[in-house]
């Protein structure tokens, strides 16, 4: 027997359809029932490749009685976040006003109107079915003061943001202390021993070591810069990468990167990509090119959906078990390894009673290549040579297990986070695979997710739906504009365009200078969300924000420039007093205090040498490349190559630009520092 959730396209919501529970998605069938029938609402929300609503499905989704309870009592409805974010925005913020810490899966109960007055995260079955009876007869007993309580928690969830967090719109005066203080209070949070933050659980956060990394280049601070690539190394050593077949998890629930909760993310694997790319930019190390090349033949062997899409998650668990793909018992390696077991034991910390529960092992590396390499008596080549013979041994086994449950729906804003990180690692390592793979699904984004004048924000069999978000909107465009760099067709850059208009037009909210993360006019809340606040994904408006900044700088486009700086007045405080929750804001502030460079080249030799700079550490300019004068973007206009023809390098700040030249070591030396 199946409910209503049989007819989606959510590999979240179809693992709920054949559960007693007699679910509704999110819509006006369900909305109008709670309604007619003055029942209250049970909102539940999960994501498919989370451990704990899985948990909480088996114990009491898939329970007759508890399900007799919910159908009796309530109109039940279930929400895959990652297809309706903006819902997740506002229910999980309702549950934090409560007082309750957030998380999934996210259970909250609603009056009639859709107002929330109870939630919570992770029920066991007891106390679920106890916490229905009670709200059941809470509801019949003591309806109006539900209702009170509703109304009050809609009024807070209605509060601007610009009131609930203290903002004031202000004139955009920034200063090196100032944005040496920010640092300054991040290092202070830093994890010395084991890289990272100082807290557990540990989730990398690539807009913090992108912040750091970007300020730490530009200050010439060699000391900041090798903090950022500890952090690197040990994450890519942890637990939490997946050595044989590369990818990142979520996050590791210990201090040490070593046990992750084993679910892989899209968005985590995009942002590290061009993290790790930069850090091999500006390093050289093989073991950031290993993680690189390593993530891509994941994202191309497991990850790639056959019109040029990437999927959205796998799972953590399968069979039931988390992690069971992932973890080895010592006698499966030796079985395997023979003889090569002495040296792999070293290397990855196997015990022979499992360094995990269970008696099974994570794979787990200490100590680098060259340390290990050493104690064999070989070169670090040849190390990693016997190694990844060994990796492809073993790998050939796990590929015969039974595999996570995979998210194969696609995200049009996931997919533009990745073909960001696959741009940089062309553009770091000269990975020719990662442009190709960019280019077909930034091509894919907008041949199947692009129609109409609008971007979808889901995917899966042949169509599109869910009109797309801020967040959609702001990482697509940060794609597009990626790949106008891997290859200056214009194209790219002009689409990015139009989907910027799209979003000035539909989700901007000329009274306090911030985007709607909705598009206030497709749906009605009970809320309109602003995301402000830098977590796993960065911001929607900070993304946005450093949009605007970039596409102003290429089309001289001076609105959108005016409307990103006073987002940055607006959020200044915040950004330096709480850095920590908004590294892509204090991004933004870098490049503005530190002044992007606008660089035109025009010319035989033009692509040649906008490849080379881009090869350069220096992140801090916009690029535009042509080989010949053509109609062309503001940027190039009114430049030309030398009198043979051959490309000549502008270094411009606010139009006004420098003597050209041809060199690109001469370019550079033009740029500003914080040094």
């Amino acid at each position: 027997m199946s409910n209503r959730l049989i007819h989606s396209q959510s590999p979240y919501l179809l693992q709920h359809a054949h559960n007693p529970v007699d679910w509704y998605p999110w819509g006006e069938e369900a909305l109008n029932k709670a309604k007619t029938e003055n029942k209250p609402i049970i909102v539940s929300i999960g994501y498919s490749a989370c451990h704990w609503c899985h948990v909480m499905e088996k114990e009491s989704f898939e329970d007759d009685a508890t399900a007799a309870i919910m159908n009796a009592h309530f109109v039940c409805i279930k929400i895959d976040r990652e297809e309706r974010p903006d819902l997740d925005n506002i229910y999980m913020e309702s549950v934090q006003v409560m007082g309750v810490n957030g998380g999934w899966p996210l259970n909250v109960f609603l009056m009639p109107d859709q107002k929330p007055f109870y939630g919570g995260t992770y029920f066991p079955n007891k106390q679920w079915k106890a916490l229905l009876t009670n709200i059941a007869d809470a509801y019949e007993k003591h309806f109006d003061q539900l209702a009170e309580s509703a109304e009050g928690f809609g009024r807070s969830l209605n509060r601007s943001e610009l009131e609930k967090y203290g903002l004031e719109s202000a004139k955009t005066e920034l200063s090196s202390e100032e944005l040496a203080y920010a640092i300054k209070k991040l290092e202070d949070q830093f994890d010395l021993e084991w890289g990272g933050m100082n807290r557990k659980p540990k989730f990398p956060m690539p807009a913090i070591w992108s912040f750091v990394l970007e300020y730490a280049i530009l200050k010439k601070d060699e000391a900041l810069t090798e903090k950022v690539l500890f952090t690197l190394r040990k994450i890519g050593m942890g637990g939490i990468y997946d050595h044989l077949r590369g990818g990142f998890a979520r996050y590791s629930v210990d201090g040490e990167w070593f046990a992750p909760h084993f679910e892989k993310m899209l968005y985590d694997n995009g942002q590290l990509m061009t993290l790790y790319a930069k850090a091999y930019q500006v390093s050289g190390e093989e073991l950031f090119r290993e993680k690189v090349t390593e993530t891509i033949a994941w994202l191309e062997a497991e990850m790639l959906q056959q019109e040029g899409g990437f999927f959205a998650a796998q799972d953590a668990d399968s069979e039931g078990v988390e992690g069971k793909f992932y973890t080895w018992t010592s006698e499966e390696l030796e079985s395997i390894l023979a003889e090569d077991m002495r040296w792999f034991v070293k290397l990855y910390n196997i015990k022979f009673k499992g360094n995990w529960e269970d008696e099974v092992n994570i794979l787990f590396q200490t100590k680098s290549y060259e340390e290990l390499s050493k104690e064999e008596g070989l070169s670090v080549s040849a190390y990693v040579n016997r190694l990844n013979r060994i990796k492809t041994k073993l790998l050939e086994v796990r590929n015969k297990r039974i595999y996570p449950g995979l998210d194969d729906k696609v995200l049009s804003g996931w997919n533009g986070l990745m073909v960001e990180g696959l741009v940089q690692a062309y553009l770091s390592l000269g990975e020719e695979k990662a442009l190709k793979l960019a280019l077909a699904n930034g091509n894919f984004i907008l041949d199947k997710m692009y129609q109409d004048g609008i971007l979808y924000r889901s995917y899966k069999n042949g169509k599109a739906y869910t009109p797309g978000f801020l967040e959609d909107y702001a990482a697509v465009i940060k794609g597009l504009i990626s790949l106008y760099k891997a290859t200056f067709d214009q194209k790219w850059l002009h689409t990015a365009k139009e989907l910027t208009d799209v979003v000035l037009e539909q989700f901007y909210d000329e009274t306090d200078g911030f985007f709607f993360f909705n598009n206030p006019t497709a749906e009605k809340l009970i809320a309109n969300k602003k995301e402000l606040f830098d977590n796993v994904i960065p911001a929607s408006n900070s993304m946005m924000a450093r949009n605007l900044q970039d596409l102003g700088l290429y089309f001289y486009e001076d609105r959108y420039l005016e409307i990103s700086e006073k987002m940055l007045g607006s959020m200044k405080k915040l950004i330096i007093t709480e850095p920590g929750f908004l590294c892509n804001w204090v991004s933004l502030y870098l490049s503005t205090l530190v002044a992007k460079a606008e660089i035109a080249i025009v010319g035989k030799g033009a692509l040649a040498k906008a490849k080379e700079m881009q090869a350069s550490n220096s992140s801090n300019f916009e690029i535009a490349a042509s080989e010949t004068v053509t109609e062309n973007i503001p940027l190039l206009e009114y430049k030309t190559a030398d009198s043979e023809g051959n490309a000549l390098i502008y270094v411009c700040f606010n139009k006004a630009c420098q003597k050209p030249v041809y060199e690109v070591a001469d370019a550079l030396a033009q740029f500003p520092s914080l040094a």
